[in-house]
């Protein structure tokens, strides 16, 4: 398809991933016409994601039972050299992430959504023109769904200043395991490691501080090593991914540009888990309400963005600042030239009690 050089739309959505893609339904469910953008080929390519999501997405949309690969039991916590410790409540789902994205953008798609790949935003003024493949056009609703590193979060000015880079392997699995493997250690700043099963193959992934990107190599090449050695995963890597993830909390995420309206949803407002990583379900989430306060200011509230912003606030704000708080004490403590001792790592990871309280 092309994108039509003359005629505007009433919504122009910047980012096809879950929060994009489901914003785009919503509004094109409703009858409006929505051009959607991406500059990746395709829907979930390349795969930037440990691709585990939390039971409960089912109930967000049925895409996430289609592209289950297995189901999640138990979580087990590795603290520093510390036999695991195992919770029971976190069970969840693998799913195939490229197949997961390609599902939301072909609901997007049948609802009558005009949608887009390796399509770049070329540039957004002040005054709210858009420009894409070289067309100049404007729309009523701006919808940044465009990740950490968001173009039209930067042009309200809601920036995400807290990122961890993150970098994953999959390898072979040699043992099936219906568990996520957690590997907490004052080596690993600011974020953790893990594996998670994924059939006959398994995601190995670190994150950690912007500051400590330099270290992901080794210290993954470390941990996938460690594994080999307990004879859990092979050698050969058959994937490599990485990214970044917000760190820093909700940002404000709504604004104008001109006569036009400016929603951010998913990472671009922040909304990942700064501890976890984990955004997939808030992404959903997020888009379905930036795209039913995009509908509510097109049939005329003009408060609709500031209600949404409220929405946010009381879905996602206390678990966003409860993990905020919990990574600037273990920031503090290595400020002050000291290492996170196990207690404080178990403190701050969310299979302990201690996190929730």
């Amino acid at each position: 398809m092309t994108i039509e050089a003359t005629t505007d739309y009433d919504a122009f959505i910047v980012g096809l991933g879950p929060a994009g893609a489901s914003a785009a339904t919503a509004l094109a469910k409703a009858g409006y016409r929505v051009l959607a953008i991406d500059r990746k080929p395709a829907p979930g390519t390349p795969v930037q994601c440990a691709e585990f999501v939390p039971m409960m997405m089912a109930n967000e949309t049925n895409i996430a039972v289609a592209t289950t690969v297995q189901p999640i039991g138990d979580m087990f916590t590795f603290v520093e050299s510390d036999a695991p410790d195992q919770a029971c409540n976190f069970s969840g789902r693998m799913i195939d992430r490229h197949a997961f994205d390609a599902g939301l953008v072909a609901e997007a798609e049948a609802a009558g959504a005009d949608c887009h790949f390796a399509s770049p935003l070329g540039a957004l003024s002040r005054d709210g023109v858009i420009t894409c493949a070289g067309r100049p056009f404007r729309a009523k609703i701006i919808i940044g769904a465009d990740g950490p590193h968001s173009s039209i979060g930067a042009a309200i000015g809601s920036i995400n200043k807290d990122v961890l880079e993150t970098r994953q392997i999959t390898v072979p699995l040699l043992r099936p395991h219906q568990g996520t493997d957690i590997f907490l250690s004052a080596d690993y700043p600011g974020g953790y490691g893990w594996l998670f099963p994924k059939g006959d193959k398994a995601n190995i992934g670190l994150g950690l501080d912007h500051d400590q990107r330099d270290r992901l190599k080794p210290l993954l090449e470390e941990l996938h090593q460690r594994l080999m050695d307990e004879t859990r995963v092979g050698a050969e890597i058959s994937y490599h991914t990485g990214g970044a993830i917000p760190a820093g909390g909700l940002l404000d995420p709504q604004g104008r540009l001109g006569e036009s309206l400016v929603l951010l949803a998913g990472d671009a407002a922040g909304l990942t888990n700064c501890i976890t990583g984990a955004g997939i379900a808030a992404a959903i989430m997020s888009g379905k309400l930036a795209g039913e306060a995009a509908i509510a200011f097109l049939e005329g509230d003009q408060q609709a963005g500031q209600d949404y912003a409220e929405d946010l606030q009381d879905m996602f704000g206390a678990a966003l600042t409860r993990a905020c708080q919990h990574r600037q004490k273990l920031k503090t403590i290595r400020q002050n030239e000291q290492a996170p001792s196990p207690a404080h790592l178990r403190n701050s990871w969310i299979a302990y009690p201690q996190y929730w309280h």
